[in-house]
């Protein structure tokens, strides 16, 4: 009896759709496309884990899976999943399921706030949360409708037809922020599109320690920048971060230190640079954080480099 065949769902359908169109137009990770905003990718393996800093974007998996440690928080994505990130945040990512013929496939749309702001705007308000609802995460994953997906296809559709891209991009970009704030992550986005939400105030801080890393961090001078007292900026830094103010820091720090040595910067004089007073606690750190010694990991970087490959 001959096997019967797997019946294909109509999302299936709409998933391998949207990677045949990305596949025509990279075969590799593509951050940046002639499309505003919007970046496409393929990996065919198993990546190393990748510490780097997530500007505020939507992402979705096509196929594949990646997974993602943000603070103490481990996320993992596949197929139909879309993840958000509203802030700026420190993260290590590696794709996790690859392979030749089922590539990682993904696409991702760098979130515009002045947009999300005029889209709100002109959207019903949303219910008052509850007075004793939690903090807000800054991040999060959830499944992608099949109305979000067919507007993101929409959007990806332009690339085949790039004289389109001026007049109709906008117009579609919205549909896809419209329908992320129709879904799961909708919450989150209103959050991060009010100028007066407790994310945003967040964001004001993140924004004063991303300029000042190498600076001496005060908490209630960092609480007073969000317009909150300290406990409440501790509680609602660490639920929009999953990481402390000093974790975020101390990553940002580290961050600067590896791309200094990467220029033939020595360890202490990186150390030094980006804020440390003690060399070994920098080397420490550094280990922890990258899985090798500055000097290691910064040949390490170099010799890739010189390959042409990306770390």
């Amino acid at each position: 009896m001959p096997a019967r065949k797997e019946k294909i769902t109509p999302m299936q359908n709409l998933l391998d759709r949207m990677c045949h169109r990305i596949a025509r137009h990279t075969d590799g990770m593509r951050p940046e496309t002639p499309l505003p905003h919007v970046g496409i990718g393929i990996a065919r393996q198993h990546s190393a884990p990748v510490t780097t800093l997530y500007e505020p974007m939507a992402c979705v998996v096509l196929q594949g899976t990646k997974q993602v440690l943000i603070g103490d928080r481990m996320l993992r994505y596949g197929a139909g999943s879309c993840f958000i990130a509203s802030l700026e945040l420190p993260a290590t990512g590696c794709v996790i399921e690859a392979a030749r013929d089922a590539p990682y496939v993904v696409a991702s749309l760098a979130l515009d706030r002045d947009v999300l702001t005029s889209l709100l705007a002109e959207m019903p308000p949303a219910p008052p949360a509850a007075p004793t609802a939690a903090p807000a995460s800054g991040f999060g994953v959830a499944p992608a409708t099949a109305a979000l997906l067919e507007a993101w296809d929409q959007l990806l559709a332009l690339l085949d037809t790039p004289a389109d891209i001026r007049f109709l991009a906008p117009s579609r970009e919205r549909e896809v922020l419209y329908r992320l704030l129709q879904g799961a992550h909708g919450p989150l986005l209103r959050q991060a599109g009010r100028t007066d939400s407790r994310l945003s105030q967040v964001r004001r801080a993140i924004s004063w320690i991303r300029r000042n890393f190498d600076q001496t961090l005060r908490t209630e001078a960092l609480a007073e920048i969000a317009g909150m007292s300290v406990p409440s900026f501790h509680r609602h830094f660490k639920a929009a971060t999953a990481m402390s103010p000093l974790q975020y820091q101390k990553t940002l720090r580290l961050q600067a230190a590896r791309r200094l040595l990467t220029t033939h910067t020595d360890a202490a004089r990186a150390a030094y640079a980006v804020g440390y007073e003690s060399a070994s606690q920098f080397s420490r750190e550094y280990a922890r954080l990258f899985g090798m010694p500055p000097a290691r990991d910064a040949e390490r970087l170099r010799r890739a480099a010189q390959l042409g490959e990306a770390i």
